[in-house]
């Protein structure tokens, strides 16, 4: 479909000015005479001149070829032509355009849209109908594609989005065959480049039907899925896939509490060619109990973002135990050194045990500590829950030793043994280091652990097996064998301080952090109820209200239910026990589209449509000074003309400064100057140095620093170091390389401070780099590739609440978003926050023109908000320079009273 190009005209019914040519010839044909300079006689010798008839001389040719060519190109100019880079094969039939818009497409969606634009504006330019088809199903019936005219094309493009799960294109030959004979002639297909079980069918389908094209992105853009995360110890191992290795690829992978707050992130690479990548999430436990989504930063899809629900957050450990027992006596009780060993990382709930059984749904974990029987009407039921994935952790104790039931990992033998003592030749063992096949592996043992008792096992083949943890003489410590889809643990001492001093170490509640990590959440399933929709995601990942037309789902069937248009990926239930629908795509069936027969591909040209009428304008004007010079010359006053230019020109030369140089270091150093970061876009840019001109205006009449005019700043190479406030607005189309950012980290950590301001107006109660808009998507991409301290809102105490005017809002343009500083103050920068994050956009409602008077209308607030908008800049400015001292103003009733003293 690639050719010379077509030629087309914004405005093709002004050609018609071509008629006057013939009208302009006439005209522009004469040129009359150069006049000639005669000396004034005296009268008398006017007397003998003879009068004579004077006529036009004729235009020389050329010169009437030159004026005809300057009124031709005005009114081609005019007509506004435009060169289309590319032509839709060589008929004029009708036209398919199909368009893959499944979750695969989302990443790149503006890219390809971007990329069939000249194809369609090419098959629009030559009236050809068009027909659009696409492939990701919808609730609507199969139905033949329908017939679009062009003035409406555009629009209907515009209006499509990507769709959270697959494409059909199984249902879309379907549609192809309800196409009557003739409809289409040619077939323009965008595809995602994966495959499915219907691609082959609908390929043949369209080759059917005339030539086809399917339009591929270039390589490096393959789509990116994400696999179920794995929970381990330390955090989640997170998985990606992509259906071909088209080289290498880095991206972080970002764990977002429910509000959206960046909980922690990690860097996933792809080899050149690695279909799979994984990469470990390290976390608290208790900071895993946050998460509620995991997604692929700069990786807009469904695909790329994974759901978590209650099953990955958290784990519900039950403590099995009599209220009556130790009642009174709390440092006695295994249940309370359980309890606050594990209340950072597990939802605890202590009850009996036909109790904990009974909850809805049961615990991951149940704990019974010295209990030696399970009483009989119970054994099945925790037989049952032990078989659906339950985890039960068992302790010794001198109950348990004097007559323990068979639910063990391994067969014991009755009594226990005790170590150390005036009767027993042995002293009290330590543990061994664990093995490395076990799951406790890793963990370091105290050497001030010591085990004064235990109850034994006996020896047998599996129970090497089935250890996982010994004392220093070889004998298990904790052992552990498979129950069903569960398991059965025990640890062979007592969960106090009884028999042994594992309790009161730190090692016991690694111990309890690594065994509770272990379970696979859930613990078993409740009864089947129906989930209604809860929310939605749409395709590029953006949680939002339930999709109208969704249906409810089962809660056994939820976890095998596949993303479609009346199950879309989301949040199923109610806000209290909601859960997660992902779109569950097997790495295995991440297949690249393979070439088919009668289907040609093809890279997009590059470039848009190249409008002419500028060109033509600019040449007609060209030609006209052409003609003006030539006119001069045969009037005999070029000279002249040519002379008083020049004159014009000499004395105009001195008021035209060049512009100023970038600033020497001891320039920079000499005064206070702000800066902003230059991002590219000249409105946004311009508005920046409006902004802080007028806040040093501010400041120089306010306070008493001056600071010289404000310096535009390139990441890549300026300066930083002399300056003491960086203003950055976000923006979509400014991406910094990673050594900018490693730059300004190295600025930040020296103690520079930084505004980052996303413009988009409200930052909501999450994190300021999640919120949806332009530029917070731009923030969140940024703060991925630098090391950000944990962030909080501005406390109603902090330093820039009264670092010169006392504050407690911050308005800019848009006065309601919230302003976030690090949650903890570095002394190596006296205190002062680095990173100070907003939404309201300051510079605009800063800037002022030359005359000193507001440029931006604010949204509502008038000049009240304006003037708080300038005292937070001076406040700002303040604090980047004075650090906290006016922190030291609590000090200041003690200091006055030692000088009453």
């Amino acid at each position: 479909m690639s050719g010379l190009g077509v030629l087309g005209f914004a405005s093709p019914w002004l050609l018609l000015g071509l008629v006057a040519l013939p009208v302009i010839w006439w005209l522009v044909r004469v040129t009359p005479p150069a006049p000639r300079k005669l000396d004034f006689p005296a009268l008398r010798l006017l007397l003998g001149l003879d009068p004579r008839e004077e006529s036009a001389d004729r235009t020389p040719w050329w010169l009437v070829l030159l004026r005809l060519a300057v009124a031709g190109l005005v009114v081609v100019g005019l007509a506004g032509p435009v060169l289309n880079p590319v032509r839709i094969g060589g008929g004029t039939g009708p036209l398919l355009l199909v368009i893959d818009d499944g979750w695969a497409a989302a990443a790149t969606w503006p890219a390809r849209l971007a990329a069939v634009a000249p194809y369609v504006q090419a098959a629009i330019d030559a009236e050809r109908p068009i027909r659009l088809l696409t492939t990701a199903p919808t609730d609507d019936a199969v139905t033949p594609p329908p017939l679009i005219p062009g003035r409406d094309l555009a629009g209907r493009l515009a209006a499509l989005m990507p769709q959270p799960w697959a494409v059909d294109r199984g249902a879309a030959a379907r549609a192809v065959d309800a196409l009557p004979a003739g409809a289409v002639t040619e077939t323009l297909w965008l595809s995602d480049d994966v495959a499915d079980p219907g691609a082959t069918l609908f390929a043949e389908r369209l080759a059917r039907l005339g030539p086809v094209t399917r339009l591929v992105l270039p390589p490096g853009r393959a789509p990116l899925v994400l696999t179920p995360p794995d929970a381990v110890a330390d955090g989640l191992t997170i998985g990606a896939a992509r259906p071909l290795g088209d080289g290498p690829r880095q991206l972080a992978v970002a764990a977002r509490s429910d509000s959206g707050a960046l909980v922690a992130t990690a860097d996933l690479v792809f080899g050149a060619t690695d279909h799979r990548a994984s990469a470990t999430v390290r976390l608290p436990v208790e900071a895993r109990n946050q998460i509620a989504r995991v997604e692929l930063v700069g990786e807009d899809s469904a695909g790329a973002t994974w759901l978590l629900d209650s099953r990955w957050q958290r784990r519900t450990v039950g403590i099995a135990g009599d209220s009556d027992r130790d009642q009174g006596r709390p440092l006695v009780s295994g249940s309370f050194y359980l309890d606050r060993a594990m209340q950072p990382f597990a939802a605890l709930r202590e009850a009996p045990l036909d109790q904990l059984l009974a909850a809805t749904p049961p615990p991951d974990v149940i704990i019974l500590a010295d209990i030696a029987q399970v009483a009989p009407a119970l054994r099945p039921t925790l037989e049952d829950w032990l078989d659906k994935g339950g985890v039960l952790l068992r302790f010794a104790g001198p109950r348990f030793a004097a007559n323990p039931d068979d639910l063990v990992p391994v067969t014991l033998r009755r009594g226990d043994r005790t170590l150390g003592g005036a009767l027993s030749w042995t002293e009290p063992a330590a543990i061994a280091p664990f093995p490395a096949d076990s799951p406790l592996a890793g963990l370091v043992a105290p050497p001030d652990v010591r085990i004064f008792r235990q109850v034994l096992a006996e020896p047998s083949v599996e129970l090497d097996r089935r250890t996982w943890a010994r004392l220093a003489d070889g004998t298990p410590l904790i052992t552990a064998a498979k129950r069903g889809g569960g398991l059965l643990i025990l640890v062979h001492t007592t969960a106090n301080g009884d028999w042994s001093n594992l309790a009161l170490s730190g090692l016991f509640v690694d111990l309890l952090r690594r065994i509770v990590a272990l379970a696979k959440g859930g613990g078993g399933a409740a009864e089947e109820v129906s989930l209604p929709p809860l929310a939605s995601l749409d395709g590029f990942g953006r949680i939002g209200p339930a999709r109208a037309g969704s249906l409810a789902v089962s809660s056994r069937a939820i976890d095998t239910t596949a993303a479609t248009p009346r199950h879309p990926p989301g949040y199923y239930g109610d806000r209290s026990a909601r859960r997660a629908l992902n779109l569950a795509v097997v790495p295995d069936t991440l297949v690249p589209l393979p070439g088919f027969s009668g289907v040609r591909v093809e890279i997009p040209q590059s470039g848009a449509e190249t409008p002419l009428g500028p060109w033509a304008i600019t040449f007609a004007l060209l030609l006209g000074l052409i003609d003006l010079a030539v006119a001069l010359l045969l009037s005999g006053r070029l000279t002249r003309v040519a002379a008083l230019v020049l004159g014009g020109l000499l004395v105009a030369a001195p008021l035209t400064g060049a512009r100023a140089a970038p600033l020497s270091p001891a320039e920079a150093a000499a005064q206070i100057r702000l800066g902003y970061v230059v991002t590219g876009d000249f409105a946004v840019d311009e508005m920046s140095e409006a902004g802080l001109k007028g806040l040093s205006l501010a400041l120089t009449s306010r306070t008493s620093v001056e600071p010289a005019d404000p310096v535009p700043v390139n990441l890549e190479a300026d300066e930083l170091a002399f300056l003491p406030l960086l203003y950055w607005p976000m923006t979509p189309g400014y991406a910094p390389s990673a050594a900018a950012l490693a730059r300004l980290d190295g600025y930040v950590q020296a103690g520079g401070v930084v505004l980052f301001d996303t413009r988009d107006g409200d930052l909501g109660d999450g994190a300021p780099n999640l919120v949806a808009g332009p530029g917070a998507e731009a923030l969140q991409r940024v703060l991925a590739g630098m090391d950000v301290p944990p962030l909080v809102p501005v406390p109603a105490d902090h330093v820039l609440t009264r670092a010169f005017y006392l504050l407690q809002q911050f308005p800019g343009r848009h006065d309601s978003g919230t302003l976030w500083v690090e949650a903890t103050a570095r002394p190596d920068t006296d205190g002062v926050s680095s990173y100070i994050i907003g939404a309201n956009d300051w510079a605009s409602a800063w800037a002022v023109d030359p005359t000193g008077r507001p440029i931006a209308a604010l949204d509502g607030g008038g000049v009240r908000q304006r003037e708080l908008a300038l005292r937070f800049g001076i406040n700002l400015v303040m604090y980047a320079l004075t650090g906290n001292y006016k922190a030291d103003q609590v000090h200041v009733p003690a200091l006055l009273e030692r000088l009453g003293q």
